[in-house]
């Protein structure tokens, strides 16, 4: 079984560190299109590399996007760095290994920086940019 969990130097809400754990876990399950927009507000922002995507709908098609040439992807979250003790805004960093339709493997490293929020007992980020070299998934 993979493992999500993250090192953080800085106190980090625990609530934040599971919904990290629970978002890459569904970030790599090939199906789960739907449930991965339940992580983010309806208004959200997310930028993957140079595309940028506002509210669920765009988010959804962007999730989809990302898994047309890919049959597999493996996040592995290293580090999250909090902005402050218990902030709600962190980087984070890690590895990513993706199985290739075409045939193959491709991986390469990235950093993020979101923004959480509390709403009725849910966390959820409002903003998520991922950075990326998109060269890398060229070789």
């Amino acid at each position: 079984m993979h493992n999500y969990k993250s090192e953080t130097q800085l106190d980090l809400d625990p609530d934040f560190k599971l919904f990290f754990e629970d978002f890459y876990a569904t970030s790599d399950t090939p199906d789960a299109h739907e449930h991965y927009v339940t992580y983010f507000t309806d208004d959200a922002t997310v930028v993957m590399a140079s595309k940028s995507v506002k509210g669920s709908e765009e988010i959804l098609a962007l999730r989809k996007s990302m898994w047309e040439k890919v049959s597999s992807r493996s996040h592995n979250p290293i580090k999250i760095f909090p902005f402050g003790s218990y902030s709600d805004e962190v980087m984070l960093y890690g590895t990513v290994t993706y199985g290739l339709k075409s045939g193959g493997e491709s991986g390469l490293d990235w950093a993020a920086r979101a923004h959480l929020v509390k709403a009725e007992g849910k966390v959820r980020m409002d903003y998520y940019q991922v950075y990326l070299d998109t060269g890398a998934m060229a070789k």
